[in-house]
């Protein structure tokens, strides 16, 4: 590629997935797919955000503020342009509770005069918290232990799996008690197939994120 395209993961580090996963699930998860998509697309892989955020009434672990996680995110933009060269970006988000910074993109792109894309694909596709997609990506990359998948399901030493303990989020988020229902009806396992499908479908969506920002990169460059 011979427009410099950046590829940056976002998750989080700390927080509670069960007894089968670690702590840090969603970073993990994001940096897979982003430096796999990276590889593909001849992008450059940035690495990893170390803060996050988590949404008001959802107690999983160790988050920071909205506004910590906005400043070291726009550092780490700001240092990739000027040491790389690099004026666009694609941003792999493995944690839900970071999807608030879709809404700062804009300003952050005026900011920095960068193009930014926000990659959700993960979080859409996993579903329930912990629970069988995001346990069937975490088994496919090898950071699952499915031998202890039967006290996964403990939901009272582990109310984080899908929700179901976590009450005040249940009350306050219609899909959170939605993925609660549904991991209480359909339980959880695991499916490497779906994991692979799963991690394939977003590594290729965030592949077909570099070749669009490329691409409008090379029509601007005509245009000149």
């Amino acid at each position: 590629m011979s427009i410099p395209i950046g590829v940056l993961a976002l998750g989080s580090h700390e927080e509670r997935h069960g007894a089968a996963l670690p702590l840090d699930t969603d970073v993990k998860l994001a940096s897979h797919v982003a430096l796999e998509a990276a590889k593909r697309a001849d992008a450059r892989f940035l690495g990893v955000i170390f803060s996050s955020y988590e949404l008001p009434e959802i107690d999983t672990g160790r988050h920071q503020t909205f506004e910590r996680l906005v400043a070291e995110l726009r550092a780490r933009l700001l240092e990739a342009r000027l040491t790389l060269g690099i004026d666009a970006v694609v941003l792999v988000n493995g944690h839900g509770g970071n999807e608030p910074l879709r809404g700062q993109m804009g300003a952050l792109e005026r900011e920095l005069e960068m193009r930014l894309r926000f990659n959700n694909t993960i979080v859409e596709l996993e579903g329930p918290h912990a629970a069988t997609g995001e346990l069937s990506m975490g088994a496919a990359i090898g950071i699952a232990d499915v031998s202890k998948l039967a006290e996964h399901v403990d939901f009272d030493r582990y109310p984080e799996v899908g929700f179901v303990g976590l009450w005040a989020a249940r009350k306050r988020y219609g899909w959170a008690e939605q993925h609660a229902k549904e991991v209480l009806e359909r339980g959880v396992r695991v499916d490497l197939f779906l994991g692979e499908k799963l991690l394939e479908c977003a590594i290729v969506d965030v592949v077909n994120d570099i070749h669009e920002l490329a691409s409008s990169d090379r029509r601007f460059a005509s245009a000149q």
